[in-house]
């Protein structure tokens, strides 16, 4: 083999091998980060609330929540629940009221399940996220005249998280807002009630 031809071979062997180190290091990012949204969001597994994500600064005071994302949204309250189905079925508790909320749950490989206020049943949105072995359980043990108003969520995951948006309109109603988000209980649940799994 030529000179010229070696020199191609090793060239081309060698951005093969860089493609190949390139796209392994990108897969594994996600499962050896330490800092990725869901290895964040377990420090709020104690909490019975959303922990606050990115709280506006008022003036020149440093914000207190968590600061996640580079640029908050000076309109958007948000906060997350972590939960672990491990110790049980997760339940989230909302109170709509008349700025815009939303709930999205999470698991390793993204949001699998959305919902606005908009399905709110008499001003109020309750989630239950389980297993599929806890759902089956609580279907096999449901009282069959008993009406639920849960959305019951069947999660990919055991491990994952609930982000609760709150749309600020003004200004002026962002404590609200912020209020709207920390008046969201979240807590463990034990699945006894009848309902349909959403998504």
């Amino acid at each position: 083999m030529s000179p010229r031809g070696r020199f191609l071979v090793a060239t081309l062997s060698g951005l093969v091998l860089a493609g190949l180190v390139h796209v392994v290091v990108v897969l594994s990012i996600p499962r050896l980060s330490e800092t990725d949204a869901l290895s964040r969001a377990r420090s709020s597994e104690a909490l019975d609330h959303p922990m606050p994500v990115n709280t506006v600064a008022a003036g020149d005071a440093p914000a207190t929540a968590e600061a996640w994302l580079p640029i908050p949204d000076p309109s958007v309250a948000v906060g997350l629940c972590a939960y672990d189905l491990a110790d049980g079925p997760m339940r989230v508790s909302a109170r709509t009221g008349p700025l815009m909320m939303s709930l999205a749950v999470h698991g390793r490989r993204g949001a699998f399940y959305a919902v606005t206020d908009q399905a709110a049943v008499r001003g109020a949105l309750d989630l239950v996220v389980l297993t599929r072995a806890q759902y089956d359980e609580a279907l096999a043990n449901a009282d069959e005249d008993e009406v639920s108003h849960d959305v019951r969520i069947v999660a990919p995951d055991s491990k994952g998280y609930v982000v609760v948006r709150v749309i600020a309109a003004l200004p002026s109603q962002r404590p609200a807002a912020d209020a709207a988000v920390q008046a969201v209980s979240c807590t463990v649940d034990s699945p006894a009630e009848d309902a349909k799994p959403g998504g």
